[in-house]
């Protein structure tokens, strides 16, 4: 243990991974502040809390199970000389969740509550259990998204735990300053679910055997935050001077 401490290489591994658990993680953090923010207030810091918790288990659970999790890419049937393995079924069915819940959050974003529903009674309708329900699904789409690239870049178990563990807990004390920051502006959330469409698009397509590198996907997740941003600045400007 001693020798692994006074590695660097080892300590390298851990923060480039950290750092790529992070940036894996931000979707997930949204689809929960998105899926939270519909419940009333009270509730709502509860549910971001449980749902990040679980993402962690998971991720720590699939970590320990690294031979079982080697086997879910082996293929199970062919589809046209395609082999399908679980880990294709599970990204394909998470990213069609993730397309029927991004469509129809942006569907009631732009046209609202059902006529004569307040914003309040419709979050009334939404149980606990039923968002939990759906962070889980979610949380075992990334999980083992995140968990996959993570045994892929590190030998180490303690090292792809630690990077684990350090992410989901970063991604916890910010959930509060990014669900906020989503649901005070319109545009912000129109934006996230729109990357929530992007990525289930990418998840079906990867399940079906076409690999997008996620490098493009983030590269255009980052010029559309930070055009985002400068509107952002631009729209605060003109408030101060009127």
């Amino acid at each position: 243990m001693t020798e692994w401490l006074l590695d660097p290489q080892i300590w390298a591994s851990l923060l480039t991974l950290t750092v790529l658990e992070i940036v894996l993680g931000i979707d997930n953090l949204i689809f929960i502040s998105i899926v939270a923010g519909r419940l009333p207030g009270h509730m709502q810091a509860r549910a971001r809390t449980v749902g990040l918790s679980l993402a962690l288990i998971m991720r720590l659970a699939l970590l320990a199970s690294i031979s079982w999790l080697v086997g879910l890419t082996a293929p199970v049937f062919s589809v046209l000389g395609h082999g399908v393995s679980w880990r294709d079924l599970i990204l394909a069915g998470g990213g069609l969740f993730l397309l029927y819940k991004g469509t129809k959050e942006i569907h009631e974003l732009v046209e609202g509550p059902e006529e004569g529903e307040t914003s309040q009674d419709a979050r009334r309708k939404v149980s606990f259990a039923s968002v939990i329900g759906q962070i889980i699904v979610l949380d075992i789409v990334f999980s083992l998204d995140s968990v996959i690239t993570a045994v892929g870049m590190a030998d180490n178990l303690w090292v792809m735990s630690t990077a684990v563990l350090v992410a989901v807990v970063i991604m916890l004390f910010a959930s509060g300053t990014v669900a906020n920051f989503v649901n005070r502006h319109p545009s912000v959330k129109m934006l996230a679910l729109s990357f929530l469409l992007l990525i289930g698009m990418v998840l079906v397509a990867d399940g079906m055997g076409f690999h997008v590198p996620k490098g493009f996907i983030y590269a255009a997740m980052g010029f559309s935050v930070a055009v985002e941003s400068l509107n952002l600045l631009a729209r605060r400007k003109k408030q101060r001077k009127g």
